[in-house]
């Protein structure tokens, strides 16, 4: 009974990708699978078609979502571009070897800390690792030096993260390359002592600014984007900046690619050209995703600490493993 189910739901996923591939095929302008910020992604499209006149369609999705499902889909993808919010699902992609390399022009556009060395995608945006704290019960003198000490006894029950989230696995996947796997492991230990689990950063943030827990560990841009609205959900809320090339100061890099089975590669590598150049970045500096701009001599949006002055570790994208951090977590308790 079992082997039958199997063989009508695999026979089902293939006639869906053939399905996918042929729509694709007869579709005009560029398909991209966006687990990006969908208001930011919207924005670069509008502005992409607008002045280019190439049309776009944009999937919505996550991270690990869209990263397994173009594994699955493999060259009958009908996606052209992919972007992330975090590398680890780049790294995926790339592994399955279904990137097609990036134009020199556009690898040009963005500096190699921000990009893989093989050039198969780049970075298109980034963002900060914080520790958003309750600013009403601590002082600078009682916040953690280190995203380390979290694990300690000190913090039992005072601190909040959403481990199922592919933003904090990647925190997790840059401790794991920072200080290996036994000290991941033995990190990974305390937290569940430790912590108490959020469904989204945000909610998070709501349950510190709630006086419901200490801190969490959180991207700097949730903060920054509900002060820009009415600051509601973050008014008893600070940013605490590990810095000192501490895991907890880790930057994550945003990822945009072009899949090899592309059948628009042409007009695919042009939106990524044109998102990490001037005008996408320059969308970073002022619009509203608070997220930071990777374009060389790109600036940020001015509310945001100078990435220069992060002390951020030096992480390579490319080496961020999603795969053992979901194994790791599942045996720590935490997925």
């Amino acid at each position: 009974m079992k082997s039958t189910h199997f063989a009508l739901t695999s026979a089902a996923l293939l006639l869906a990708l053939y399905a996918s591939s042929a729509l694709a095929q007869d579709a005009k302008g560029i398909v991209i699978y966006n687990a990006q910020h969908e208001s930011l992604t919207n924005e670069w499209a509008e502005a992409f078609t607008k002045e280019t006149g190439i049309k776009v369609t944009i999937r919505k999705g996550s991270d690990t979502e869209f990263g397994n499902q173009i594994v699955a889909e493999g060259k009958l993808s009908p996606a052209d571009v992919f972007l992330t919010e975090n590398s680890p699902a780049m790294a995926l992609v790339d592994n399955a070897g279904l990137f097609a390399p990036v134009d020199a022009d556009t690898l040009a556009q963005v500096p190699e800390e921000f990009r893989p060395a093989n050039g198969h995608w780049t970075g298109i945006a980034a963002r900060s690792t914080v520790f958003a704290y309750d600013k009403t019960k601590l002082t600078a003198d009682k916040l953690p030096k280190s995203l380390l000490d979290l694990a300690g006894p000190s913090w039992k029950g005072r601190w909040a993260a959403s481990p199922s989230g592919a933003d904090f696995q990647a925190i997790v996947g840059a401790l794991l390359e920072l200080k290996g796997e036994a000290a991941t492991v033995e990190w990974l230990k305390g937290m569940k002592a430790n912590f108490t689990a959020y469904r989204g950063n945000s909610t998070a943030m709501k349950a510190v600014n709630a006086g419901e827990v200490d801190g969490a560990v959180i991207y700097h841009y949730y903060y920054y984007g509900d002060q820009a609205k009415t600051g509601e959900n973050s008014k008893n809320v600070s940013l605490h900046l590990f810095k000192n090339q501490d895991p907890g100061a880790f930057v994550s890099i945003s990822g945009g690619g072009v899949l090899a089975s592309s059948k628009h590669p042409k007009e695919a590598q042009a939106f990524l050209k044109w998102i990490t150049g001037k005008t996408g970045q320059g969308i970073l500096r002022t619009g509203t995703s608070f997220e930071y701009a990777v374009g060389t001599g790109d600036e940020s949006n001015p509310e945001l600490t100078p990435l220069k002055d992060l002390q951020a570790p030096k992480v390579e994208a490319s080496k961020l493993d999603s795969k053992k951090v979901s194994e790791l977590m599942t045996a720590a308790g935490l997925l």
